[in-house]
């Protein structure tokens, strides 16, 4: 959440940065009219409570010198402040979570350098791999769900038996391809990110955490009986994993990885790319993840999108590299760099990684906090920063590699680098007739 202090002491320049992603100037001024209720409350009460602890201390010595006619007296007055207090106290706790829960549903500021905008069509292709152009013949203009239904690798007719629509069911090497990826990625960062196996289904404390709730419960599968939620990224478990902690400066940054299935409902996504992988509610990612002071949070920021980069120029995938702009930046995010590789058969550009600086946001509402070693053991924790990226969700890469990888006679050709991964083979054949 925002700091509520920047809202207090800067209005106008916290109203002028929510306009740019689209926040009407009334929503700021709801929040510090309830925090200015909340605050003279809580002001009224602390008053009170010091004259009923005031009488509390007269009644005390009017019974140790005997007179309780003045005891009782005075007694009374306490009674009737203790009432008026709790009255008071109540009426501060519900300004106080109306506060809360007004900034739990304002976005995070954006930063000053991410580019104007109202919409994914003002976004900012800022570069791409390769510098030139790549051109595809014929043969690798199948889409992918024709070419795995022909290898016996995609079957999304029995996944949406078991599932219904949107939930692919991958068989054979179409199934070890996507192990092969995972396993691929997670060497790629294992000599610098730890790599962590977090829970699939998370408490609600950790999906508000990031942001995901309130405002996108619609978005997620929750399961009410537990009132647990499958997670839609790695990113919701690693963001947690020191939730009410203080970290030690010289731990950061610190740097965390995950390969996990995510699951998102994609509320509102129907008849829009919806065939074969371009839109699914199940898929497998690896996520990059990192806490880090205010002032490594742009190299790590640059580095993740590096990473990002690194996997899909190994694998050979055409790609560009977005800058968001304002209007299409994430409920948490300040600055977000997207990676869209080229899917030749689909002939589209598929989004495959999104990479995040979330600033302080995130961090406040898990209140994570790190003591900057040269201020000494008692000096005042503040926020980390937070940075996400996916590193890389596979369904698309998937999708993206089998039409990019279609050869003339409908085998598949698979980048060299994931030949370990699978047994040796490179290459994945059509069945025997």
């Amino acid at each position: 959440m925002i700091d509520i202090r920047l809202a207090r002491e800067n209005p106008d320049a916290v109203k002028a940065a929510l306009a740019r992603k689209g926040v009407d100037a009334a929503e700021v001024r709801r929040l510090l009219d309830v925090d200015r209720r909340a605050r003279q409350a809580v002001g009224q009460r602390d008053e009170l409570r010091g004259r009923v602890k005031d009488l509390s201390r007269q009644v005390g010595e009017a019974r140790r010198t005997g007179d309780s006619a003045l005891a009782a007296e005075v007694s009374e007055q306490s009674r009737a402040l203790g009432d008026q207090e709790t009255a008071l106290d109540a009426e501060a706790t519900s300004a106080q979570d109306e506060v809360r829960e007004l900034l739990l549903w304002l976005p995070n500021l954006p930063a000053d350098d991410a580019p104007d905008g109202e919409g994914p069509e003002d976004n900012l292709v800022v570069r791409g791999w390769p510098e030139t152009a790549r051109s595809y013949a014929e043969h690798q203009r199948v889409p992918h769900w024709d070419i795995g239904a022909a290898l016996g690798i995609l079957d999304l007719e029995r996944g949406a038996k078991l599932s219904g629509s949107m939930f692919p069911l991958y068989r054979g090497l179409g199934a070890r391809l996507i192990r092969a990826l995972t396993a691929f990625a997670l060497d790629r960062h294992g000599e610098l990110y730890e790599e962590i196996r977090p829970p699939t289904l998370v408490r609600t404390e950790t999906m508000v955490s990031t942001g995901h709730l309130p405002k996108f419960a619609d978005d997620a599968y929750h399961l009410e009986r537990d009132d647990l939620w499958a997670i839609p990224t790695a990113e919701v478990p690693l963001t947690s994993m020191f939730r009410d902690e203080i970290l030690d400066e010289a731990d950061l940054p610190l740097r965390l990885t995950a390969g996990t299935a995510c699951f998102r409902r994609e509320a509102g996504s129907a008849g829009r790319d919806t065939r074969g992988l371009l839109r699914v509610h199940e898929f497998d990612k690896v996520e990059l993840f990192a806490y880090a002071t205010a002032e490594q949070s742009r190299a790590e920021h640059a580095d993740m999108v590096g990473r990002a980069e690194a996997l899909l120029q190994e694998l050979d995938l055409e790609y560009r590299v977005l800058d968001l702009c304002t209007g299409d930046l994430g409920n948490a995010a300040a600055r977000t760099f997207d990676i869209e590789v080229y899917a030749p058969g689909s002939d589209m550009w598929l989004e495959v990684s999104s990479v995040s600086w979330c600033t302080d946001y995130q961090a406040r509402r898990a209140n994570i906090r790190y003591r900057a070693s040269a201020a000494g053991p008692k000096s005042q924790p503040v926020f980390v920063h937070t940075l996400n990226g996916s590193a890389i969700a596979w369904a698309r890469v998937w999708a993206a590699l089998v039409e990019t990888g279609r050869r003339a006679d409908g085998s598949v050709e698979l980048p060299a680098v994931l030949a370990p991964y699978l047994g040796g083979r490179a290459v994945i054949e059509p069945p025997s007739p």
